[in-house]
């Protein structure tokens, strides 16, 4: 346990070295502007790569480590890394104007495998709220129960028959068994007779034993050199990697041992972090009654020196800050009275100083202004520079803090990780210092009363009253001029109430449980997680797109609410049924946040023309309410709408990309992604590989199919009598061959209407504009060079 604890604080320091000098490149290159976009793109994707490898270490150590200050710096650092990861996608994306991104030259240069590239799901997404994730999958089965929704499983059940048929079955089956045994015991005898008449008709001869043994020898030795050479052979192909070692789907003991090593560290993390919250209430208190005292004479004398010197320096006595700007705090942070009394002093003659310069230079300046910004554009348009960053702030301060606090400390005290009471002292002190500066202030005010009347006799001005007074009302107006808010029309209803409606009208649905690691096709559909209001999922049937929805409900934790046009027919019927529907719908997912909302064939709610079988259904209910939900979405809010199509061409597009703030569109699976396809499903449905079952002529062979055909196909092949024949008859490629021939594949025509639908996409359009802008300009290029060359000759 503690060598592991050691190899993880490791792993950390050398992540933080990594993160450190990778900050220092970062902030060089963003500081110089470049032109040439295939430098830009290489130079983006080598910090999206290195970030990748810095998550993927983070993420690790957080899961493992059990020092509970150490994981709350790493938890600032990795979130941070990861908004990095996601800034440096959209900068990708906005440069090549494409969703999808090809490293290898890069992957090389770095001597990086490419699922060194694969960004794994935190652990903590679901770890950490847990319980409630239980809490309501119980509550919805509830629920899903009580009002006779719920699926059972999809089991085969008997039919119960009557006793007579019964015993009729079992006498069948009984004289069939005995019928069998009477035929082998009959063919044993007929055997036995058989071999005593040969021996009658042939003689008896006397064999010669060297002969005999001669031809045992041959046959033992031919049959040993054989099973030799298949051996020989299994190793060899086991050596080049053509074949798995043996036993290599069995769970090994030391991955067994490894899985009970991390659950036992898990538990020594939550016993860790229960005791660091114990501690920051008792090591409060503890100060509180030890050095509270103590520091409220300190801040007392402290505030009184200020009012002395001021009194000598200025000859008057300091106005006292008002509780709402912060108090003595402002003055006194991080400062001596004596630092104090000298800002003072300096920015008064400062102050005198500027108002004198500033009327002389106002006019110049804005004139300067004018020019600079008449010449930026020029240079904005040749030059590139990359967007400003939101988290390369909270990168560094956590990277500072790591080195201020972590980096050289000594910890052989602390063997088993548990918290730092040290550090805990520090943060509390800073909390007890200002709850008692609060108090301090108080009667430090009425001690400066007291002053001010007892030495100079002044007394305050009721005219300072009231412009305070007339600050606290203007506040008060500005209050009032901020935006009313929507009206809750349900506030009389708590949310377990409205979770049950939902529930029980089929728009809150149970996701299934399905893990990314489970969805097998191209590796770039795994790179799109992007943080936005709305995502589309667009490709022919069967490439896993509601697939893709459940496996983001399931690796979140996330409600999954179906909004779909034949879903929601005929349900909270009129525009305030519609609104209500929404406002329920909303509210919920607010309230137990994450929340995915799910738009199956979302192209029926654009249709360009509503089919006449389906106008009864009101296909097109949400057309105009879509946009105006998006508006209403908070960045806070994390709620994803998520809509599939298999037929994104029968919508307006003008209206459908407006909606859908990202477009993925999910190719058929290729080559080797239907090699994987094939050998995983095989195995998961309980099939045996062996050398008979060419899976590489099966990827061959259904070029153009798509996993959902893959999948069917595997199931209706292997049924429980064919699995259990699979001993003495094998998997062959022929029967999946001849069951995917009854089916259709995914043709070039229908692929070719996918992406020129996707080109009429604001992002597909930028990315034509920019190769044909490209062409032309190569064009004049050529074209110069040519002129130039002919002149010479002349």
């Amino acid at each position: 346990m503690l060598r592991s604890i050691r190899m993880y604080n490791k792993m950390w320091h050398q992540t933080q070295d990594a993160l450190n000098a990778l900050l220092d490149t970062e902030s060089q290159n963003i500081i110089e502007p470049q032109r040439n976009q295939v430098f830009v793109f290489q130079m983006l994707a080598t910090f999206y790569i290195k970030y990748v490898q810095i998550f993927r270490n983070l993420e690790n150590v957080y899961d493992q480590i059990v020092h509970p200050q150490k994981r709350i710096l790493i938890r600032k650092i990795l979130d941070g890394v990861m908004g990095r990861i996601l800034e440096l996608k959209n900068d990708m994306v906005e440069l090549e104007l494409t969703e999808f991104h090809y490293f290898d030259d890069i992957l090389q240069d770095l001597k990086l495998a490419p699922q060194q590239l694969d960004i794994p799901i935190p652990k903590y997404f679901l770890r950490e709220k847990l319980e409630a994730i239980k809490g309501r999958e119980k509550m919805l089965e509830q629920i899903l129960a009580d009002s006779g929704l719920h699926v059972p499983d999809m089991k085969i059940t008997a039919k119960p028959i009557p006793l007579e048929e019964a015993v009729k079955l079992i006498q069948i089956a009984e004289r069939a068994r005995q019928g069998r045994l009477r035929a082998l015991f009959m063919k044993q005898i007929y055997l036995q007779e058989y071999r005593a008449k040969q021996a009658r008709l042939l003689g008896e001869q006397v064999a010669d034993a060297g002969a005999a043994a001669l031809r045992i020898q041959k046959v033992w030795r031919g049959f040993h050199q054989c099973k030799k050479t298949e051996r020989e052979r299994e190793e060899e192909m086991v050596f080049l990697g053509m074949n798995p070692p043996p036993r290599f789907d069995e769970v090994s003991p030391t991955i067994t041992q490894a899985e009970k090593v991390n659950h036992l560290r898990n538990e020594v993390q939550m016993k860790h972090e229960e005791h660091y919250r114990e501690a920051l209430v008792t090591i409060k208190n503890d100060l509180k009654l030890i050095e509270g005292p103590d520091i409220k004479e300190n801040l007392q004398d402290q505030i009184r020196h200020w009012f002395i010197e001021c009194r000598n320096l200025t000859g008057t006595f300091p106005n006292y800050p008002d509780a709402e700007d912060g108090g003595s705090a402002i003055i006194f942070s991080n400062k001596t009275p004596e630092q104090v009394i000298e800002d003072i002093l300096t920015n008064q003659d400062d102050e005198e100083k500027n108002k004198k310069k500033k009327k002389k230079k106002e006019k110049p300046k804005k004139e300067k202004e004018k020019k600079v910004a008449k010449e930026k554009p020029k240079e904005e348009d040749e030059e590139w520079k990359m967007s400003p960053s939101v988290f390369l702030q909270s990168l560094q301060e956590g990277n500072s803090l790591y080195k201020d606090m972590w980096m050289n400390k000594d910890e052989s005290w602390n063997f088993p990780q548990d918290y730092d009471p040290e550090l805990i002292k520090q943060e509390k002190r800073k909390e007890l210092e200002s709850e008692i500066r609060v108090q301090v202030d108080e009667l430090m005010r009425q001690e400066l009363k007291n002053l001010k009347l007892a030495v100079n006799k002044e007394m305050e001005l009721p005219v300072k009253e009231g412009r305070r007074k007339g600050k606290k009302k203007g506040k008060k107006g500005k209050k009032g001029k901020k935006g009313k808010k929507d009206k809750d029309l349900t506030a009389d209803r708590t949310i377990e109430s409205l979770y049950r409606e939902l529930v029980e009208e089929g728009l809150l649905i149970q996701s299934l449980k399905v893990n990314l690691s489970d969805y097998i096709g191209s590796p770039t559909v795994h790179e799109k997680a992007p943080l936005v209001k709305s995502l589309l999922l667009a490709g022919p049937s069967g490439v896993g797109k509601k697939m893709l929805v459940h496996a983001i409900c399931t690796e979140t934790g996330a409600n999954l609410f179906n909004l779909s046009a034949a879903n929601i027919a005929g349900k909270y019927p009129g525009k305030s049924g519609l609104q209500m529907m929404l406002h329920v719908v909303f509210k919920v997912a607010r309230q137990l946040q994450p929340s995915v909302v799910w738009i199956e064939d979302t192209e029926k709610t654009f249709y360009r023309k509503v089919p006449h079988a389906e106008k009864q259904n009101e296909p097109k209910r949400l057309k105009k309410q879509l946009p105006k939900i998006l508006k209403l979405l908070q960045p806070d809010d994390r709620i994803l709408i998520v809509g599939t199509t298999q037929r994104p061409f029968d919508a307006e597009l003008q209206s459908f990309c407006k909606v859908y703030e990202k477009i993925i569109l999910v190719p058929r699976p290729d080559y080797a992604s239907r090699y994987v396809l094939w050998k995983q499903i095989i195995q998961r449905k309980g099939g045996i590989l062996t050398k008979a079952l060419n899976i590489s002529c099966l990827a061959k062979v259904t070029d153009g199919f798509t996993q959902g055909h893959i999948v069917e196909v595997v199931k209706d092949v292997l049924t429980e009598r064919r699995i259990r024949q699979q001993v003495r008859k094998p998997l062959t490629a022929g029967e999946f061959i001849t069951a995917i021939t009854s089916m259709n594949p995914v043709y070039k025509e229908e692929e070719d209407c996918f992406k020129d639908w996707y080109a009429k996409t604001p992002l597909g359009k930028r990315r034509a504009l920019s190769l044909t802008a490209g062409g032309k300009e190569k064009d004049k290029d050529k074209g110069r060079k040519k002129g130039k060359k002919e002149k010479k000759k002349k």
